[in-house]
């Protein structure tokens, strides 16, 4: 297997045109990158260089080797990051926890940049509602949820909010009885099945007057509300992408509503760098 040192001057020597170039790029003698790019020459048996003439030129084989090459050097350098990211303490995976009520441009900007910044560090994104995405953070799940404003969180979590909102309406199948209704108070919602949303560890904790329907997710919950089993409350944003116009928006007393999100994390896990620095990111 070639050296590190003996494909940087086979690169070098081909991008800058001549070994004495190469060289100067290096920092090394000439005789130096001249040996090394023949003694690669001897390893592979490839002639990669055609030294007829005054400056060295690749021969076709030399042409696609030098593809190789400069792959192997990319990945010997993000191999040669990561270790020194991870030696510093950069976690090797950052699990996000969203709620359906967030949907963020800002949060779609940071995780480009911070696909360049982290490019080989895993990360997970996660989908829970209300009291699942509390677990998911205090057990150390995930490092970071981004949940809907709760007015009061356990002491070992840390919360602040995000600048941007949310929004959440009313939704019904275009079929369904309520969807001609002008004036619909809560009297007349009580009147027809609800599809409520109920977290997973604690279902019952904010349970419906009336008929129920319940699931720990909103997209459940609007697949229920487009086959016409209910009225559901749902975010505007999720409706308007996923909802394909089979639901109708229905005008009743206090909705819509605004939403606003906190970002949520634990003192006992605490984000690591990356996460950190994408925290950072959302907070601007």
């Amino acid at each position: 297997m070639a050296s590190h040192e003996v494909l940087q001057a086979f690169v070098q020597a081909a991008t800058q045109g001549s070994f004495s170039a190469a060289a100067r790029k290096l920092g090394k003698s000439q005789s130096t990158v001249s040996a090394a790019v023949a003694s690669l020459e001897i390893d592979l048996d490839v002639v990669l260089f055609d030294r007829s003439s005054r400056k060295p030129t690749l021969t076709p084989a030399g042409h696609v080797l030098l593809q190789r090459a400069e792959q192997v050097l990319e990945a010997s350098s993000r191999l040669e990051l990561a270790a020194s990211q991870l030696s510093q303490g950069l976690e090797p995976k950052l699990s996000i926890a969203m709620s359906d009520t967030y949907q963020s441009d800002r949060f779609e900007t940071a995780l480009s940049a911070f696909e360049q910044r982290y490019p080989d560090l895993e990360l997970e994104c996660l989908i829970a509602e209300c009291e699942d995405l509390i677990a998911l953070v205090q057990s150390g799940r995930a490092q970071i949820a981004f949940i809907e404003m709760q007015a009061v969180y356990p002491p070992d979590l840390t919360s602040t909010a995000v600048e941007e909102r949310t929004e959440i309406a009313l939704f019904v199948s275009p079929e369904h009885p309520l969807a001609n209704h002008a004036d619909i108070n809560q009297q007349t919602l009580e009147q027809h099945r609800e599809l409520r949303l109920a977290s997973i560890i604690n279902p019952n904790e904010t349970r419906g007057l009336g008929r129920v329907w319940s699931a720990p997710s909103y997209l459940m919950l609007m697949e229920m509300a487009q086959l016409g089993f209910g009225w559901a409350p749902l975010p505007r944003w999720l409706v308007e992408r996923f909802g394909g116009g089979h639901l109708r928006e229905i005008k009743a007393r206090g909705w819509p509503r605004s939403v606003a999100v906190d970002a949520l994390w634990s003192r006992q896990h605490p984000p690591g760098p990356a996460g950190s620095w994408l925290l950072g990111k959302m907070l601007e």
